[in-house]
């Protein structure tokens, strides 16, 4: 482990890199992904032996408590869902949006909860909290720059740079792992992640080094793509509301007809495989928005690629300069988003006052 002086370090610089309409920005690059020899398996205590440093176990309250439980036991503790939406890591998500200080996302896989997101200011997430100094994160918890995961007869080694530990960090407690988002911006918790290591094996969200197999989610027909486009589309729409409440800004109203020039470009940039605000063939967003006949006042778009998901994709907006101005711009008032595959766009748009 790094030490806390070098940590404490990189927490205090951050690197702002983002654009706003007319910047662009290089897409997320693949998580890298070798196969070298790694140390055998071994069980809990060998592990921490083999690490150097000890475990913590499993939180005793907290939504961390659902990871194992059964569909039926979550809504005994949460209610039904607001919506479930189908995920591209063979759970699906139920969406708790009822009340935005309290959203957050349980993903259930076989009946079971493998994950859990949340991002509500009023969500239980001990030990943590949301809006949580990082200092105070870093002074409670020992941070690892490398995670050693041995699952199902196989050795992973995540391996986490800097810039991971400073805005992602990932800390194991017991069987399950937290994935923390900070806003580097505030240098607060802004969403926690809480997820089994076979969950975490598939979505890979840091470098990772393997002895044996790796672990894949099931390929996706065509119509099951369809189905988990529009359901990040849904969470995107309701992630940026959460977060505009959060810095108390009015929430936005989607536009359908925004929606669909959104769609339009993320499939663009799909098919032609380029990460652009202008596209060769529809323009640039005010050419797009002027075909689809939308009427606006001023308008923004947010672009991402490559992310494991809605959230992250967010988190990943909220973490960069000029996504972060069009998300929390108190002008605009609707929002339209257009997901296909990993291509995620945002259409900001101020309605004429009537």
């Amino acid at each position: 482990m790094k030490s806390l002086i070098r940590i404490l370090f990189f927490a205090a610089i951050f690197l702002a890199v983002g654009f706003y309409v007319s910047h662009n920005e290089a897409p997320e690059k693949d998580t890298l992904i070798r196969e070298e020899p790694v140390p055998e398996p071994a069980d809990q205590s060998k592990l921490e032996k083999r690490t150097g440093y000890e475990i913590p176990p499993r939180p005793k309250t907290g939504l961390s408590t659902l990871i194992g439980k059964s569909a039926k036991a979550v809504e005994k503790v949460l209610g039904k869902p607001n919506r479930i939406d189908k995920s591209s890591y063979d759970y699906d998500w139920h969406i708790y949006n009822g009340n935005l200080d309290n959203y957050l996302q349980a993903g259930i896989e076989d009946g079971k909860v493998v994950t859990v997101f949340a991002i509500g200011s009023d969500t239980d997430v001990s030990p943590f909290i949301i809006g949580q100094p990082l200092e105070e994160i870093f002074a409670a918890f020992a941070i690892q720059t490398d995670i050693i995961i041995d699952f199902d007869g196989n050795s992973y080694r995540l391996e986490l740079t800097d810039t991971d530990v400073n805005t992602r960090p990932l800390i194991q407690f017991g069987d399950i792992y937290a994935q923390l988002y900070i806003d580097k911006f505030t240098s607060t918790l802004s969403s926690i992640r809480f997820l089994n290591a076979e969950t975490l094996i598939k979505q890979r969200p840091y470098e990772v080094a393997y002895r044996g197999q790796l672990i894949e989610s099931k390929p996706l027909e065509e119509e099951e793509w369809k189905k988990v486009e529009a359901g990040n589309e849904q969470q995107v729409f309701d992630l940026t509301n959460v977060l505009r409440l959060r810095f108390e800004l009015e929430p936005l109203q989607w536009d359908e007809r925004t929606a669909q020039v959104a769609y339009g470009h993320s499939l663009d940039m799909y098919e032609t495989n380029t990460f652009s605000h202008e596209s060769e063939k529809y323009g640039k967003l005010t050419d797009r928005l002027k075909q689809a006949k939308v009427v606006y006042q001023t308008a923004g778009e947010n672009i991402a690629a490559n992310y494991t998901d809605s959230p992250a994709a967010v988190e990943g907006w909220l973490n960069s300069k000029g996504h972060r101005e069009a998300l929390l711009n108190e002008e605009f008032t609707h929002l339209g988003v257009g997901v296909h595959r990993k291509y995620y766009t945002q259409n900001f748009i101020q309605k004429w006052l009537e």
